[in-house]
Parts: structure tokens; sequence; C-alpha cells
């Protein structure tokens, strides 16, 4: 009984911590005083990392986290920390959301310098009228898993304003009860300057009825 109420306090001070992280974080780019610090790096670098930081979070075995081989991609020169911040709350959503099937990871070259990052899922989805709302800050569907879970709201806010900062947009494309797919696209390159966070074209809805790329060897939702 002790060891589950030290538990229970630690996870609650896990969450405000986590709370205030990102409200600090919202308000630096809403101030104009986050510093971007460029790196060279490989997706296959940061796919390893993000492998260890999540593996843990998945708690079922009827979940697999699969990271696509991005060995053929160039080396990127952008910020790695707050990619990987990006992609830290993407997959976050997708464990939380995910009861059983697969989270599949996968990275491929775009036109004109860019790099998509997707994080598809086979999870609970997004209802259509729900997808341009849950981008607003403290916005939370309400559902038995998001009740189930909780959260801050801020994750997908907070990533929105960064993938901005690095002068890209967020993609979306979901169907109810079978799952969601949220691509990342950013320049190769960090420009000189980014797309200003409060740009609304930072997040892309993707109809459903849109064709787009599937990663390499993933198989469809509904299979």
């Amino acid at each position: 009984e002790q060891e589950h109420q030290v538990w229970l306090i630690r996870h609650s001070v896990e969450s405000v911590t986590q709370l205030v992280n990102d409200l600090l974080d919202i308000a630096k780019i809403e101030a104009g005083r986050t510093t971007l610090r460029p790196t060279e790096f490989t997706i296959t670098e940061m796919f390893a990392a993000l492998r260890g930081i999540c593996r843990p979070l998945l708690v079922t075995d009827a979940v697999a986290l699969i990271f696509e081989d991005a060995t053929r991609l160039p080396v990127l020169r952008t910020d790695d920390q707050r990619l990987a911040q990006i992609l830290r709350n993407l997959l976050s959503n997708a464990i939380k959301f995910t009861e059983r099937g697969e989270i599949r990871v996968s990275a491929s070259d775009a036109r004109n310098g860019m790099v998509r990052i997707r994080v598809c899922d086979t999870g609970i989805g997004i209802a259509p009228e729900d997808q341009e709302r849950i981008f607003g800050e403290y916005v939370q569907v309400d559902s038995p898993a998001q009740r189930r879970v909780r959260g801050t709201g801020l994750g997908l806010p907070l990533s929105r304003k960064l993938v901005a900062l690095l002068g890209g947009h967020i993609e979306l494309q979901s169907t109810v009860g079978r799952g969601s797919t949220f691509t990342v696209v950013i320049p190769r390159v960090l420009p000189d300057r980014a797309v200003s966070p409060a740009d609304d074209r930072s997040v892309r809805k993707v109809p459903s009825t849109a064709r787009t790329e599937a990663p390499r060897d993933v198989r469809p939702l509904s299979a």
C-alpha cells in the first residue's frame, strides 16, 4: 500500500512537472524567446533514441512499436532536441490511445528539400469534427480512453508551434476506430526564417479521401 501511494505521488509530480514545462515552452515561443540550436544528425540516430525512450511506456504486449529503416535518408541539420520533443509528444499520444495493433514510425524524403516523419497507429482514431480542435490548448476529446489516461491537453499545441519554428507543418489523417497518422514535414536544413508559430498553415488536416504515400511495408489499418 505504501508503494502504491508513493507511485501515485510520483505520478502526480511528473504530471505537474510536464504541465509546467509545456506551459513554459509555449510562453517562450509566443514571446519569441525560443533559441534553436541546429546540429547535424541522421533520422536513424533520432529513431534509436526515441526507441529507447518510448519502449518502456508500452504497458501491453498487444501493441508493437516499430521504427522503419531510415538509413537511406540524408543527414538533417536542424534542432534535434526540438524535433525529438515533437516526436515524443506524438508517440506518447499514440501509446496512450492504442490498445492493440501497432505504432509505426517512418521517414521519407519529400520534395523541395523537405523530409516527412510519420507516426501511424491503430488506435481509437479522431473524429473529423475534432481533428482541428485537438491542436487547441487544453482541449481534450471526450471519450472513455481520454477519461482513463488523462493528460494536459498541451502536447499537440506545443508540437504544432515547435514544428512551425522548424519551418514546417503537421499533417493529420485519422479515422475513428481505425487509427491516426500524424506527419511532421520539416526542411532538412533549418531555414533562416521559420514559419511563425501563430500561422494556421502549420497544421494541415489531410482529407480522408486524399491519396497519400504510405510508408514501406506498412499494412493497411483495416487489415
